[in-house]
């Protein structure tokens, strides 16, 4: 580690969104939307689309609790649950498809969760095939599906190959035995390559595996482990995300303390060693977290400048209309969010009565659109410019002082209303982003609220 970097990891490692979304959802006001509202924003998005929309599925159940995992599950080994659920997303997605004036043009659809493949492979056909028998597939579509590969058979990829998908992403995290237990997810390398292998065989274009660092009991060592084992496979893309611990949201962390959890300055040792492994394998830098070879569409993305952010992460898709089925989905109007029912019972209760299961959302006010692509412009383009009118002066004064505490620690550099991210910075983009976000400068909240930086 540089002598340098030890004070900064101490200054910036600090409780800060991660801005898949702008504003972020704890400053969401459900008060400025409603179901009319929503409708209205999707179809005149859709309408500016010209029809073209990406789609976005939870399928929310897991056999096993991982308890690093902060996402919303529902933990069964009742697959009788399967058939009501598939059922109620198709009819969250007919209440969508009756709001839109023309024939739907699907640009993409993901399958997140929970497990997928928690259901059977006749299920996920009979959900997809029920979700595009009346859209029209663009040619060059992206169908992708996060995988936990003790739960996949060979059957689901096939299956889902003749649909159309032909992207796969597989939760790896580490495969050091210790790390595996804390978390309860013992998964092994054979397993992982057999999932890999059946991917290949069927002709899925784009393979990602996720890692984690910072996990508890985790070290350099298993870092160093698990990449190693990762390169033998060459997938195609690599996230490499850092650990949220966020016990006061996900109850089941608290498993095990923060005295089990790498310090900061640990835990930027496993990204730095973790990285280096990873750009000597001929793995490219992308964005905060991402790693791509040079022929995979996100790196080529990223050289055009064409590289976009929403809740799955990076994407080469810069959709403006993402609708979320299934439990705590989030669906994207760009000028609207709105949130699904967090639990399966009272989601599956609003479908049935023909009504959108929304919970939670937000109306984007002028200045909200227009610090979305100031920071959109940060996280995937390492730049922007804050000068518009909208702002307030207030605001962008207080901004520029921040970033220029920031520019004294080597993390940007200034000139007029332009900022641009240093390659020191660009481990620091959660931070830089923050100095331009309203919703923090107006609450100066933080604590309890999001993961730390680093």
């Amino acid at each position: 580690m540089k002598p340098s970097i030890l004070p900064l990891l101490q200054k910036y490692d600090l409780p800060t969104p991660r801005y898949t979304s702008y504003p972020t959802v704890p400053y969401w006001d459900f008060a400025s939307i409603n179901e009319q509202k929503w409708k209205d924003t999707v179809v005149n998005t859709f309408r500016e689309e010209n029809g073209e929309i990406c789609i976005y599925i939870h399928l929310p159940f897991c056999e096993n609790m991982c308890t690093f995992c902060a996402c919303t599950k529902r933990i069964t080994v009742n697959h009788a649950v399967e058939d009501p659920y598939i059922s109620a997303v198709l009819k969250e997605w007919a209440l969508y498809r009756s709001l839109l004036p023309t024939t739907p043009i699907i640009k993409e659809i993901h399958l997140g969760g929970g497990t997928p493949t928690f259901f059977s492979p006749d299920n996920l056909v009979q959900l997809i095939s029920g979700i595009t028998k009346d859209a029209i597939v663009t040619q060059d579509h992206e169908f992708s599906i996060e995988v936990h590969p003790n739960y996949t058979t060979e059957e689901h990829i096939k299956r889902l190959a003749e649909l159309g998908f032909n992207r796969i992403s597989l939760g790896v995290q580490d495969f050091d035995p210790k790390v595996q237990f804390v978390i309860n997810r013992i998964q092994s390398f054979e397993k992982t390559k057999e999932v890999v292998d059946w991917a290949r065989a069927y002709h899925y274009n784009s393979i990602n595996i996720d890692l984690v660092y910072g996990l508890p009991h985790q070290t350099i060592s298993s870092v160093e482990h698990t990449v190693e084992r990762i390169q033998t496979l060459m997938p195609d893309r690599i996230a490499f995300y850092s650990y949220a611990h966020v016990p006061w949201k996900s109850k089941v962390q608290r498993r095990y303390t923060e005295t089990d959890l790498p310090a900061a300055a640990e835990k930027w040792a496993m990204y730095s060693r973790g990285r280096e492994l990873l750009e000597a394998a001929g793995f490219q830098s992308i964005g905060m977290d991402h790693f791509a070879l040079a022929n995979d569409k996100l790196f080529t993305a990223a050289r055009a400048g064409k590289l976009h952010r929403n809740f799955m992460g990076y994407t080469t898709t810069c959709s403006k209309l993402i609708i979320g089925l299934g439990v705590s989905s989030i669906s994207d109007a760009w000028n609207a969010f709105a949130q699904n029912e967090k639990e399966v019972e009272a989601y599956e209760a609003k479908i049935n009565q023909g009504v959108l299961p929304l919970v939670h959302g937000h109306l984007l006010k002028e200045e909200d659109v227009v610090l979305r692509r100031k920071i959109l412009e940060l996280m995937c383009r390492n730049q922007t410019e804050l000068d518009d009118p909208e702002l307030d002066p207030a605001f962008v004064q207080e901004a520029f002082h921040k970033l220029s505490l920031l520019e004294a620690d080597g993390l940007v550099t200034l000139s007029g209303n332009r900022i641009e991210v240093t390659p020191l910075g660009m481990s620091f983009i959660r931070n830089i982003s923050a100095t331009i976000d309203a919703y923090l400068w107006r609450n100066h909240s933080g604590a309890n609220t999001f993961s730390k930086a680093i």
